[in-house]
């Protein structure tokens, strides 16, 4: 068996691992990295380290752009062969792709006008429409739980990662020859105790482990906590007719937030203004949550049985139109508009953003990881002046972040996780999807604990069991 590290290493985006056994050549995951521009550039249409047609198969962990957003690129350079996932993970992606193939056909058109005008060269967008279309059909739906052979020798497992709906720890039994190596992939892991997705679910124990370690070094506030800041600044923003940014993923991270709002304005804790749900998918994306309530814990389920719907009361807006989109420039506040990307890399969320930053009254709220150089890293670390669509705009608005929103595990969540596993069995684990810093401080937690051997690799890293 090899294991080739591509994507998210030493980094939390464009997740990406190669493996080689038993004469098959597969990825767990195909993410799109996003970060600084010409690196992204680069680094999502060049597939340097593995031919795409060669690969046999691919097993995606859930539908996140940063692990399921490369995709149709991959389709496009010729691969057209079967990707495992859960049925929740195939439906999301049937929109969320489609959105993404749209968001980047439209950003381009936006970016090209200007550089036009400019008469510089012209950009392409990275894939579109078609091609999202077209691996769509390599889709193969797996129920959690469920083993299923996927080629000779390879056995496939999932378990509920609990970070987003329909998401997936992987499970491989790997028959090479007579030698069995059970190899496990976190993916994303969840938190346990969170509104709406059940708790992450215990695997079998394996030889070998690929974890994510996003908040590796970190820990997150009580989710109890979370609710009084969130009535505070609604309060405030009330009080002051102002406007609350927050830029979130579509799936899960948007669903959490307004369940959390319909609670506290069912329990009447904070003052009831309007709630803009400002993106096509995240209206999509909703409607995927209410046909997969087996994916939701029993306080969601509870919602469900009593025929409420904790996704729809009366403050919700939901905004599917471009010109509905564009008259929330000119409607006063209080209000609260919640759009996407989570990272304010692409979509709608950019033009909010720029009518809204340089309003002192206004909150910018982010309840989601910021990777390295994305837009939203910037703002949260107070870059005075920052850049949408080549323009300038200085940050005035107030910054506020809740990170007990965050669908990953904290550093005690992971080691709580881990600690399940058998320690002896278990001969190695490597690191990815984290910051390097993040990483070697939960090296040394997990060393501290008892595990054997724990590796960090680097973009292009071999390792042959």
């Amino acid at each position: 068996m090899r294991i080739q590290f591509i994507g998210a290493a030493q980094t939390v985006t464009g997740s990406m691992h190669l493996i080689e056994a038993n004469g098959f050549k597969f990825l767990l995951d195909c993410g799109l990295y996003q970060g600084k521009r010409k690196v992204a550039f680069e680094l999502n249409r060049n597939f340097d380290l593995f031919e795409p047609r060669e690969l046999d198969f691919i097993i995606l962990s859930h539908a996140h752009i940063d692990h399921s957003g490369n995709l149709p690129t991959i389709y496009k350079k010729g691969f057209n062969k079967p990707i495992y996932s859960t049925f929740a993970t195939k439906d999301l992606c049937e929109i969320m792709l489609l959105d993404s193939a749209h968001i980047q056909e439209k950003d381009v058109m936006y970016v090209n006008k200007k550089r036009g005008k400019q008469g510089k060269n012209l950009f392409e967008p990275l894939y579109q429409l078609k091609d999202a279309q077209g691996v769509l059909k390599n889709f193969v739906g797996v129920n959690y739980l469920d083993e299923k052979e996927i080629a000779p020798g390879i056995k496939l497992t999932f378990f509920n990662a609990g970070h987003i709906l329909g998401s997936a720890i992987t499970f491989l039994t790997v028959n090479e020859n007579g030698r069995v190596i059970n190899l496990g992939f976190t993916g994303d892991l969840g938190r346990p105790n969170m509104p709406i997705i059940t708790d992450p679910e215990k695997m079998f124990d394996v030889d070998y482990l690929i974890c994510e370690s996003t908040y590796g070094g970190r820990k997150h506030g009580e989710f109890v906590d979370n609710e009084l800041k969130l009535t505070q600044l609604v309060n405030k923003i009330y009080s002051k007719k102002s406007k609350m940014i927050i830029p979130a993923f579509s799936v899960e991270r948007t669903q959490d937030i307004i369940v959390t709002l319909h609670k506290l304005f069912d329990e009447n804790k904070s003052y009831k203004i309007p709630i803009y749900v400002d993106s096509p998918l995240s209206v999509n994306a909703t409607r995927i949550f209410r046909e997969h309530p087996e994916c939701f814990d029993n306080e969601t389920a509870k919602y469900l049985i009593e025929n409420e719907d904790p996704f729809g009361f009366s403050q919700i807006n939901y905004i599917t139109d471009v010109a509905d989109s564009k008259e929330l420039n000119n409607t006063r506040g209080p209000l609260i508009i919640i759009s996407s990307s989570g990272m304010c890399e692409a979509g709608r969320i950019l033009h909010h953003l720029a009518n809204n930053v340089e309003e002192p009254n206004n909150i910018i709220l982010f309840v989601g990881y910021q990777a390295m150089n994305t837009l939203g890293r910037k703002m949260k670390e107070g870059t005075e002046i920052i850049k949408i669509f080549g323009e300038e705009f200085k940050l005035n608005a107030e910054i506020v972040e809740l990170d007990a929103f965050s669908a990953h595990a904290d550093s005690d969540e992971l080691l709580s996780y881990l600690n399940q596993l058998d320690k002896d069995r278990l001969n190695e684990i490597f690191l990815v999807h984290g910051e390097l810093e993040q990483q070697n401080t939960l090296k040394e937690e997990l060393l501290i604990n008892g595990f054997k051997k724990i590796s960090i690799p680097k973009r292009g890293d071999v390792f042959e069991i």
